[in-house]
């Protein structure tokens, strides 16, 4: 596979649900399918930083968001690009009302759950985008 799919988290520092994206994000990328996913630091992107705009830019992009304000989706789409998908941390949270994290600083293990549970759905979405192809 020449292209590389980018899934990029959310930075949303002091949130449960942007540590949950961060989280899932890191797992997917290190361990469920680190032969075809790579992530960069959001903040990176806002700054225009030459090497995130182009991993964006040639690459597929997975954006995963912790709220509805969608900041990594948005500043995909600032650099002129287009999102092949986008995911929101709330959704999944709506399925798993069960799994609320015990706070910021520590997820506790509900809110681990979680990020797998999203790593696991981000896993799937990354294997359709690669039959894709």
């Amino acid at each position: 596979m020449g292209k590389k799919i980018v899934v990029l988290p959310c930075s949303g520092i002091g949130k449960a649900f942007g540590e949950i994206s961060r989280q899932a994000v890191y797992s997917l990328a290190e361990d469920l399918r680190p032969e075809d996913v790579i992530t960069t630091c959001l903040a990176r992107l806002m700054i225009d930083d030459p090497e995130s705009k182009a991993l964006v830019k040639d690459n597929i992009v997975i954006t995963v968001d912790g709220c509805a304000q969608g900041c990594a989706r948005k500043n995909v789409e600032a650099t002129g690009q287009q999102v092949d998908h986008a995911v929101r941390v709330i959704d999944i949270f709506k399925q798993h009302k069960d799994l609320k994290a015990q706070g910021v600083l520590e997820l506790g293990e509900p809110g681990f759950k979680l990020a797998q549970i999203l790593a696991e759905n981000l896993k799937d979405e990354v294997d359709c985008l690669i039959k894709k192809g």
